[in-house]
Parts: structure tokens; sequence; C-alpha cells
């Protein structure tokens, strides 16, 4: 995309959020938001005030109450403009979506066909409606070339699927009945083959539908953390109501009194509850939320609730699956061990032969290991050159091995059982060196392949699972945040315990079924942690759905996506570790900002309340340390000005750091804290410096 077309979304999306602003200026709006609701009805009073000031009523002069006015409704509109530019990164997403939605043709099964039989439907089998008239349950043919009109399961077939609609992958998927990856999205295309679905969701409640709610913040509720603070704004704000309140009566009893002095007018006692109120926060928090959710979907993920990301935040213990998270998910030919005297070059030879058409991603890995450390190339090895002349075997599941026959020789390579009965029935001993190398690979954590030519061992291939780049530093900057790192793998407790100290995780569960998954999260679960996991099969969804955080691959099945409160659309193992760190930095920017608004308030109490109450009380001159000469005025000018200039901040986030609890604590209160005491300070007194020069004294 242009840098030009780019800078023009932009300039829409602000122009839409500022039409937006004021849409939102509707109280029925407005009161979902307690704090700005309190400041839009300050601002409708203050506007009248000044109505009245014009006519020459009241004590403060007309440009005065004017001024403070249209300040006012700028804190209002500012705190909106927050929010919806928070919302309108999402409604691009959204509308690209919506248009996904097209009403398309779908072909019906009728009840005549036997979804059992695994063939395809035939045209008597078939009834064309629109996507629209088909209801959970029903069954629908997709040939190739045709648009999958709703979510469904796969009961039979198996098909190549362009996801790019919904993941933005380009490269075709495999999707198949039975297993794990036999979910299908509404939207999405088949490239090849033909599929059975069941249709698992009604109109109007499919995965793209969802995603569209999510994304325009329709179904964003508030998280318990996230309600508990606007109660909290809402005491302060209900306090500091009832102190304004409280104060003018003060003021004209004083006055009444002394027999002198002015009554504090209602134009300063409402500019004091606007600056004195937790406004800051309180016009950026919705902001926040919804832009935590911006940045996982921008992750390509998609969380149910801003509830889910909030507890991403607080996790403790990550459980996670060895293969495709920790390990590469394929294992690789890492060396080649000679025995019974044979040569590490005729070992390599016949692995190679016995691996050329072998298309695994262990057997090609043989092949790759066999040309870059021996040199030797498929087609130039030995005198086995003419490769047609070969007849290989394919792996079977029943004797576990593969090979090649070359005339009268017969290479076979395969598991370490399989290959001594092959051995014994050719009648030949399997060598105890064989056996001891065998023994050592399995304790090692790896997996053997023995090579024989003609009934005779030549040697072991040595198959280990790869541990991905730079995870055991990621392992370590969880550990330093606090947070227990488990693998979870149905590999035995040797293989198990090798991966799991290669990785650098804290501890594992081996041999894992879906009840040793289930107790394992309620152990955690009742020690006090919060636990994340991922998963993609049926036989997940129980620990899924006990899980604090579970996140679901896109690729897997329907219950599992059910079960979890995320879906990962780009089906990574990984992408768990980086929801843990934009939940924690939603967190923080919550964190952060309430302590900077807080800390704001505290310093504007100390400059505005002295020039609040001059006219009643002459002597509070003396507390007016800045030398301010309009302090209202600045006050509630840097109060809506702040709110914008937290804007950028609030829609980025705080930047995460994996540090422990207190050091976050230490900076959080040394940042946020003593700049948002230091900062009001500055910013009054700048803007009392430009309202002086421009003699609006």
């Amino acid at each position: 995309m242009s840098e030009k077309k780019q800078a023009g979304m932009s300039k829409a999306m602000y122009l839409q959020a500022i039409k937006d602003a004021f849409r939102k200026l509707d109280p029925r709006d407005m009161i979902k938001n307690p704090v700005m609701f309190v400041v839009e009805i300050g601002s409708v009073i203050t506007t009248l005030l000044w109505v009245w000031a014009l006519g020459g009523n009241g004590t403060d002069e007309a440009w005065f109450v004017g001024a403070i006015a249209v300040w006012l409704w700028f804190t209002v509109l500012f705190a909106n403009f927050a929010e919806a530019l928070a919302e309108g990164r999402g409604k691009a997403q959204a509308a690209a979506l919506r248009r996904m939605k097209q009403k398309t043709e779908a072909f019906r099964i009728c009840s005549s066909y036997n979804s059992g039989s695994g063939t395809e439907p035939v045209k008597e089998d078939l009834e064309q409606v629109p996507s629209t008239d088909l209801r959970k349950g029903d069954l629908f043919y997709v040939p190739a070339g045709t648009l999958i009109p709703v979510d469904g399961e796969i009961v039979a077939g198996i098909a190549s699927v362009n996801e790019s609609a919904i993941t933005g992958e380009s490269a075709p998927v495999i999707r198949e009945s039975g297993g794990d990856r036999s979910a299908v999205t509404g939207g999405t295309t088949v490239l090849s083959d033909w599929l059975v679905v069941r249709v698992t969701q009604d109109p109007g409640e499919g995965f793209i539908d969802r995603m569209i709610s999510l994304i325009e913040g329709a179904n964003r509720q508030k998280t318990p953390n996230e309600q508990a603070l606007n109660i909290f704004l809402i005491t302060l704000t209900a306090i500091f109501l009832v102190v304004c309140t409280t104060l003018y009566a003060y003021s004209s009893y004083s006055v009444s009194q002394a027999g002198s002095g002015t009554v504090v007018s209602a134009t300063i006692l409402i500019a004091l509850l606007v600056c004195l109120a937790p406004t800051t926060i309180g016009g950026l928090l919705s902001a926040i939320g919804i832009a935590g959710m911006d940045r996982l979907i921008r992750k390509n993920v998609i969380a149910t609730s801003g509830r889910a990301i909030e507890a991403a935040g607080d996790v403790d213990v990550l459980l996670l699956d060895k293969t495709g998270t920790i390990t590469l998910g394929n294992r690789q030919a890492v060396d080649l061990i000679p025995v019974a005297g044979t040569s590490v070059e005729e070992l390599a030879e016949n692995a190679q032969l016995s691996s050329l058409a072998d298309e695994t991603p262990e057997g090609r890995s043989i092949v790759v290991l066999v040309k870059e450390r021996y040199g030797l190339r498929g087609r130039t090895v030995g005198s086995h050159a003419d490769v047609p002349e070969m007849e290989f075997i394919p792996f079977s599941s029943h004797t576990r091995m593969s090979g090649v026959t070359i005339g009268s020789t017969e290479i076979r390579k395969g598991a370490a059982d399989a290959v001594y009965a092959y051995i014994r029935e050719c009648g030949n001993t399997v060598p105890a060196d064989l056996e001891t190398e065998v023994e050592k690979i399995s304790k090692a954590g790896g997996t053997p392949l023995v090579v024989a030519k003609n009934g005779k061992a030549l040697g072991v291939v040595y198959l280990k699972d790869i541990v991905k780049g730079g995870i055991k530093e990621r392992f370590a900057e969880l550990r330093r945040m606090g947070i227990r790192t488990v693998m979870i793998t149905g590999d035995n407790r040797l293989t198990a315990a090798t991966i799991a100290a290669e990785a650098g995780v804290d501890d594992f569960l081996a041999e894992a079924t879906p009840e040793s998954k289930l107790a394992l999260i309620r152990r955690y679960q009742e020690e006090g942690h919060l636990v994340a996991m991922t998963g993609d099969g049926t036989n997940d969804a129980p620990a899924l759905a006990q899980a604090d955080v579970a996140v679901a691959m896109n690729t897997g099945t329907q219950p599992a996506r059910e079960a979890a409160n995320m879906v990962d659309l780009d089906s990574n193992p990984t992408k768990l570790i980086e929801i843990v760190e934009i939940g924690k930095q939603l967190l923080m920017t919550r964190g952060s900002l309430t302590t900077f608004s807080i800390a704001n308030d505290l310093a504007k109490y100390f400059a505005i309340i002295p020039a609040a109450f001059i006219s009643t009380y002459p002597a509070l001159a003396a507390l007016n340390i800045m030398g301010l000469n309009q302090p209202i005025l600045s006050a509630v000018i840097f109060n809506a000005v702040i709110i914008v200039l937290l804007i950028p901040l609030a829609l980025r986030g705080v930047t995460y750091k994996p540090v422990g609890a207190e050091i976050a604590l230490r900076n959080n209160l040394l940042i946020y804290g003593l700049g948002g005491v230091i900062t009001p300070f500055i910013g009054i007194k700048l803007i009392d410096i430009v309202l002086t020069a421009l003699g609006m004294v």
C-alpha cells in the first residue's frame, strides 16, 4: 500500500473520529461514562451562565464565562475523540469483513445422502438454496472454486482451502474430516477437490459475525478491573461534587459574616469541579480498553471479551505444547552413527538412498544432512545413480519401515524394533553396539532410525526435536516477569525432560492426556494461579474451558474454538506469549495513566484552590506562588489539552518491558506519579503566560 494511500486513510479516520466525537455528545451515550457526563452537565450549565452574563448579569465577565464554557466542551469532545479514534481503527477491518458476508448460493444436501460413506454427493443429493437458509445441523456440499458460505465442521472429503480473507496468509491450507483440522470458516474458498460440511452456527452467529461485533466494540463489556476503576473514579467525582457544593455555602456564609468579599461564582465552582475530578483517566479509560483489543486484533487474535485480554495480563502460569511451540514441530536428522565396522560414508549413502522418496520432514532432513556434511547428492550416489530403476518402499504404519530396492539390493530404514525384526528374519543378529547406540539416543530424548542393507545393520540416524531459536531467552524473560512455563507433551518422561532442559522451561507434563491437562490446570488454579494455554483438538476442549486464558487455533476443531476465549487466526501456538505481553501492556497503560491522572489532580488542587477563593478570602493571594494572572482559565485549558496529549500513549500503550512487579511499580510511580505532579505546574504556568500575552487578564 502506498504512503499516499495510507495518509489518506489516516486522514479519513481522523475526520470520522471528529464527527463521532460530536455524535457521542448524546446524553444517552455520555451516561455510560459518568465522569465525563458530569463534565457535560457542567458544560451545559456554564453555557447557560455565559448567555446570562451576556445580558450583564452575574459577577464574572462574559468573555471569561464563555472561555470556560468553550474549554469545558473541548474537554468532553477530546475525551469522545479519544474513544472514537480507538474505535475507528477496527472499523475498516469490520467493513472488510462485512463485505465478505455476501449472500451466496449453497448446495444443501438432502437427507438421503449418507455422510458416513465418505463419497462425493451426486446431483440428486443436492438442493441449491441461499446461504441464509442454512441452519445449524444442515449439511452442504462445497466443490472446488466455491466460497464456503457459513462456518462448519467437515464430515467428508479433503480439500485445499484459501483462508487469506480471514488470516491474511496467502498460502492455502489442507482441511479434512476428522482430526484437528476439520473446522472451516464462512468466507473462505475451496481451491481443490470437495468437502461436505455440517453447519455449526445459525445465521448471524458465525465467526465473521462475532469478529465484526467484537471489532466494532458492540460487545465490549467492561472488565472487572475496569469496572472497579470506574467505581473509584465515580466515587472521587461524587466527593468533589459534594465538596464544591459545600464550598459555595462556606463562601456565602463567610462573606455575610465578614461584610466584605465576593461569593465564589457558579462558573468558578464548575471549573473547580472539572479540574479536580479525575477527568484525564475518565476520558481515556474506554480508549485504553478498546486500543488493547485492537492491538490483539492486529496480531490476528480475536478475543471474546476484554476480560480475556485483562486476564492475560495477570497470567502467571503458561501451559505450552511442545510440538510447534517449543520445538519446530518436525524431527530433524542431526547425526549418523555407523556400527558393526561400517564406514560413515557407506551409512550416509544408504541412508540417503532410502530417503530419496521419503517426503516426510524427517526423510528430507536426512537427505539434507548427507548432502551438507558428506557432499553426496541424490542422483550421483555411487553406482546407484540410475534412479528410475529403483523401487521405493513407502513408510507403512504396519511395518514401520520404508526404503528402496535396487535390483537384488534391499535398503531399509525405520524404527529400531521393526528393523531388529527385519534383521532377524534375514537370519542375521543385531549387533551389540547398535543396541547401545539406540539406547543412548533414546535416553538423550532423540529418536533413533536404524538403517540396514540386505538384512545387515549399517548404523543409526539420530533424529532430534529442534528447539526453536530464541525460545530459551523468551522463557527467561517470562521468568523475570514472574511467569512459570510448563511444557505439555505426549512424549515419555525421559524425552520430555531432555527437551524441557534444553528449552529452559520451569516444568513439564509428559504423556499428557485430556484428563491430566485438566487436572494440572485445576491444581494450579487451586493454588491461586491464573493459567493460560493453547489447543486445537477436541481433546483440548475441556482444558481450554477450564483455563483462565484459552487460545484456540483457527485451524482447530469447532469444540476447541467454542471452549476458548481467544482464537488465533494464524494458528501459531507461540502467539500465546505475545498475548500475555499485550495483556500486561494493557494493565500497565491503565495503571500508568491512572497514576498520572490522580497525581495531576493533586497538583491542580494547589494551583486552583487558592485562586478560586481569593474573592472570598483575599489573604489566599499569598498562596499564589506561581504568580498566575488567570489561574482558573489556565487550569481548565490545561485539563482539556492534557487529554489530547495523552491520546497517542493511550492508543499505543505504555512500552512493555519484561521486569518484575516491584520494578514496574517503582518505575510507574517515578515516571507517571512524579511526572503527574510536576507537569500541571509547568503546563498551567505556560498557558497563563500565553493568556497574559494575549491580554486575557
